[in-house]
């Protein structure tokens, strides 16, 4: 059961969320050239946290039906991929808003940051009010440290996919968004794995990994800016 104490809540929720905030920010630095207006860019985050309501349900079906580790962790990542592609294509793909390639990572990446934000809060509070914070964080109870650049990665892939197919025929749209789509689950599942698997021992090593993920990202936003700016 969740604690009811507000300095704990109020603990878990700052540092649960200040990670996201900080990439959301170095993010949006990114694209500062034409920047998305900050009360959409609020939305999108906040629609990501309420995400996180309605991917546990589903999960826990999904825990319900499968006794196979392996399907719950890549059905659990698919769930989460998929609902936030899904809040960007159905809030945002028909507006003015995704005008240029660099728009689909941008939107991505922050219902991700919001998504992320609040399961960091929600894995922070029992260890947290039991005060084991330090313990948490050694065992690999506590994902948040990776779980917010896992997030960041896994949604930039599909943005950067769709961003990369914004010029061409709908066939290559829709390969590159499966293509997207897939990797994202692959990166996602993959962690889940490691985690779980190793009890958060050699965190490092996966850590370093996401580090690479996010460095091909951030060279691939750096082409898609370039193919906004063109056009």
């Amino acid at each position: 059961m969740l604690t009811t104490d507000p300095k704990i809540i109020t603990l878990a929720v700052l540092v649960g969320i200040i990670p996201s905030l900080f990439w959301l920010w170095f993010w949006l630095k990114e694209d500062k050239e034409d920047p998305e207006p900050s009360g959409l860019i609020a939305f999108c985050f906040i629609f990501g946290m309420v995400l996180v309501f309605i991917a546990i349900p589903i999960e826990q079906f999904i825990q319900n039906i499968t006794s196979i580790n392996k399907l719950q962790i890549i059905g659990w990542a698919s769930v989460e991929e998929i609902l936030k592609l899904l809040v960007v294509i159905v809030i945002l793909a028909k507006t003015k808003y995704i005008h240029k390639p660099i728009d689909w990572p941008i939107f991505l990446i922050t219902v991700a940051l919001g998504f992320a934000a609040f399961e960091n809060v929600l894995f922070l509070i029992k260890p947290l009010s039991l005060d084991q914070a330090t313990v948490g964080l050694m065992t690999g109870q506590l994902r948040f440290l990776g779980s917010t650049l896992l997030h960041t990665v896994s949604s930039g892939m599909i943005g950067i996919a769709l961003g990369l197919s914004f010029y061409l025929g709908k066939f290559k749209k829709q390969l590159y968004l499966w293509a997207g789509l897939l990797l994202a689950i692959a990166l996602h599942s993959s962690f889940n794995f490691f985690i779980m698997d190793n009890n958060g021992s050699d965190f490092l090593k996966v850590f370093a990994f996401l580090w690479v993920a996010t460095i091909i990202n951030l060279l691939l936003f750096e082409k898609l800016r370039r193919i906004s700016g063109q056009n």
